[in-house]
């Protein structure tokens, strides 16, 4: 019998391709059906679904034989109350990983790629084999930490929301949204489809995507347009980070997505750094269909309507991975 004094683990995995289709057809034939019906290959699920199991089954085996195990499917993420002293293994995608640190108040995070043939992990730095070694390492204080900064929206009403990745602030749907915005003593109106507001580990997703559609877009447009560069006030290549930035470095970025200038609205306001000394402030006048959510997790979401405030700064809390 396994006493208190042992490590309590927490294991948070999430449902395969094939669990979510048997879910939503409610048997394993009606998903093939549908799945081969779209001319789809149904072997890749079933064999996606045999390793994601056989890793489950091994990584339980290993953190039972190290301490009390606890698992968690992703969908009780918002609601799981983490202890101080919990050590998290994360089996899956990357994604896991950041939509769990997020709930975490700095607790240490394991992420445990469970096919690595077929997922490439950069927050999976573990198998399932490793986790015999590196979990004794970890409790001996033997294995590296890595800190990640976190972006936070703070709404006048007292709600708020992390973020690891990325923030949206904008409509739920397609749309346009309508907003203030304020930051290092400017503001404007704005009519956008939205902003994004990407951390140091984001930076190499959608935050990447967007720079490098807006760069290929302007020097599409310069050419087929005719229009030249030349006297454009310079950017310093240092400010612009468009391969990404440090997990760990005290500020974010914002990029506002599709700004349309009218006798109202303006465009100026539509890149820039945030830190703590130097807020994003955005003021809703969408009348509904207003929200914040991070991480593509869309289900987990602030409204944001007329009359709501949102301060977007760096969160005081830090993620941690070990590496």
């Amino acid at each position: 019998m396994k006493s208190g004094l042992e490590p309590k683990l927490i294991l948070v995995t999430r449902p395969t391709r094939l669990a979510e289709l048997v879910q939503r057809f409610n048997t394993l034939d009606q998903a093939r059906f549908y799945v081969e019906r779209l001319g789809a290959d149904f072997s890749d699920y079933v064999k996606e679904d045999e390793m994601y199991r056989k890793a489950l089954a091994a990584a339980e085996a290993v953190l039972h034989r190290l301490g009390r195990v606890q698992v968690v499917d992703r969908m009780y993420l918002a609601n799981f109350v983490f202890g101080a002293q919990d050590t998290i293994v994360v089996l899956g995608q990357d994604g896991l990983v950041a939509n769990t640190l997020k709930y975490l108040q700095g607790q240490p995070v394991l992420g445990v790629n469970p096919d690595p043939a077929r997922w490439d992990g950069q927050l999976l730095p573990f198998g399932v084999r490793d986790l015999a070694k590196v979990l004794p390492e970890f409790f001996a204080k033997g294995r590296p930490q890595r800190s990640v900064t976190m972006a936070e929206a703070q709404l006048n009403n007292g709600l708020s929301l992390c973020a690891v990745n990325d923030l949206f602030i904008g409509p739920r749907s397609h749309g346009s949204a309508r907003y203030r915005i304020e930051i290092a003593g400017a503001s404007e109106r704005h009519s956008s489809s939205g902003i994004i507001v990407s951390t140091g580990m984001g930076s190499t997703g959608w935050f990447k995507s967007l720079m490098t559609g807006a760069a290929a877009v302007a020097k599409v447009a310069a050419s087929l347009l005719g229009h030249s560069t030349r006297g454009a006030t310079p950017v310093r290549a240092h400010a612009v980070p468009v391969h990404g930035f440090a997990w760990d470095a005290p500020l974010l970025y914002y990029t506002v997505r599709e700004p349309f200038p009218t006798q109202n609205t303006g465009a100026t306001l539509v890149f820039g750094r945030i830190t703590a000394q130097q807020p994003l402030v955005l003021t809703s006048e969408m009348g509904g269909h207003g929200v914040i959510f991070s991480d593509g997790m869309e289900a987990d979401f602030l409204e944001f309507n007329s009359g709501a405030r949102a301060t977007i700064t760096l969160a005081s809390r830090h993620g941690t991975l070990v590496t």
